[in-house]
């Protein structure tokens, strides 16, 4: 092996921090470099963020092919629901292709800042050495003043009985799921979660028969049981079937599939499917990197310890993104770009560093219709303030102007008060572009707005973001 090449920025990993960083000290006349084994842009651009919502947008479509009736669209079908027909072969290349785009794009950054771009797999040889076993075969040693793990994380494997008997075909998690080249029959989703519900939704949409299945008595359980309980009904009133307070036993093949057996509450009974998707949990890819020998500390669950600004126990080692821990969002780990940045990178120290303790995290569930929501939940709120005035004020979406001229009426929107000082806690949105409506709301708990402000704005008519006018009659 030659001799280590040196760095000032070495980062482990291509997640979403990792090019805007790696650009940073570029920019600042640092030399950086990127490992990364697979594809730059990490989970976001190659299997999270950009191709799910690229197929969730072909779902959309067949939906509303499907309802051309509603606003008075007829087909050649003219009686009864029209007729869809699916290219899931279609579908899945407009996703790769978007994603190479995507990908591209990064990729023509780095390469014009000057950073290195390591295709390979690197593990700590110390607390500033890396070796990199390269994609070609060989092997390079590179040092670093600092270095920066992004490296996110992974499909949790599935652990259920008899799992290992099924055609691995039919196995998917939320990678695999995409690349499928035609239709499952009937695709059973093991997880209620976020990614579960989305691809659940989805793969209904296309036309597939679909069961969710769910440990807890409700899907996302983050969310206000309200709020969780509209969602499904939207999802039944779509023909899925939600299987709640259930827990998979054992599968076993069949001649159509798989026969999966689940326990309820009342009985253990046996669905029959042909692709089990496994929706339950992610975790992080600190498994090859050898973090005993930079002396990094992992917690009970394998991510990486760190302080609120991103520093680890080792000085010259920090950690961005999802492989920290959550909230597992990508927003999250562009942000924890932005805290480095500022305080490694500003041209004088800063006065504060940046920290992660104090920030906002927004999110947004590609369901359709969307959850988008901002800030503590109903639970969350009268949990952490038992001495305050909590109140609520909830208004379904068939109330607002904008929703029923596009006949897209379904769910609810939910704002969590302080009833004595007109602070905005919290707020959801489970709408049409519930996204963009929270981000209202975002934007006015930043400044510091009172919910007031917000019914007395003039809003431009017919949007959806007038229904902020109304909301607050329903305040109790």
């Amino acid at each position: 092996m030659a001799s280590p090449a040196f760095y000032d920025a070495l980062i482990l990993g291509s997640g979403q921090a990792a090019t805007p960083l790696a650009l940073a000290f570029a920019s600042a006349g640092k030399k950086a470099a990127i490992i990364e084994k697979s594809h730059i842009g990490g989970c976001c651009v190659n299997e999270g963020c950009t191709p799910t919502k690229t197929m969730i947008a072909s779902g959309r479509a067949a939906y509303l092919t499907r309802r051309g009736q509603d606003y008075g669209i007829h087909t050649q079908e003219g009686e009864g629901q029209n007729k869809v027909v699916v290219d899931m072969v279609k579908i899945r290349q407009r996703k790769r292709d978007i994603v190479t785009q995507f990908r591209g794009g990064s990729e023509r950054r780095l390469k014009a800042a000057g950073v290195d771009v390591l295709m390979g797999e690197g593990s700590f040889v110390d607390a500033s050495s890396v070796k990199v076993k390269l994609n070609d075969g060989s092997e390079k040693l590179v040092k670093a003043e600092k270095v920066f793990v992004n490296v996110g994380e992974r499909p949790a494997p599935p652990h259920l009985e008899g799992v290992e008997k099924l055609d691995p075909k039919v196995v998917l998690d939320s990678t695999s799921v995409m690349e499928l080249d035609s239709l499952p029959n009937h695709l059973v989703v093991v997880g209620g979660g976020y990614v579960g519900v989305e691809f659940a939704q989805l793969m209904r949409r296309l036309g597939a028969e679909v069961t969710i299945v769910q440990r807890g008595e409700q899907i996302l359980p983050r969310e206000d049981k309200e709020v969780a309980e509209n969602l499904q009904d939207i999802l039944r009133e779509d023909g899925l079937k939600l299987l709640l307070e259930s827990t998979t036993v054992s599968v076993a093949p069949s001649a159509k599939g798989f026969d999966l057996k689940v326990r309820t509450q009342e009985k253990e009974n046996s669905i029959s499917g042909t692709h089990l998707l496994f929706a339950a949990g992610r975790i992080p890819n600190t498994n090859t990197l050898n973090l005993e020998a930079a002396g990094l500390v992992t917690n009970g669950r394998g991510y990486i310890e760190t302080n609120e600004f991103l520093e680890t126990a080792v000085p010259n080692i920090f950690v961005l993104g999802d492989v920290k821990g959550p909230p597992a969002f990508t927003h999250i780990s562009y942000d924890d770009f932005r805290i480095i940045k500022n305080n490694l990178l500003s041209s004088s120290p800063p006065v504060t560093k940046l920290s992660t303790k104090v920030r906002q995290v927004p999110y947004v569930v590609y369901t359709d219709p969307q959850l988008g929501h901002i800030g503590l939940h109903e639970h969350e709120a009268r949990s952490r303030f038992p001495n305050k005035k909590i109140m609520t004020a909830k208004m379904p979406m068939s109330y607002v102007a904008r929703a029923l001229e596009t006949a897209e009426t379904r769910g609810m929107m939910k704002a969590v008060v302080d009833g004595e000082t007109g602070e905005i806690l919290g707020f959801t949105c489970l709408g049409i572009e519930g996204g963009e409506i929270m981000s209202v709301v975002q934007t006015a708990i930043m400044g510091g707005l009172g919910w007031e402000r917000l019914r007395d704005a003039i809003w431009a008519h017919p949007t959806l973001a007038e229904s902020l006018n109304n909301l607050w009659g329903f305040l109790e």
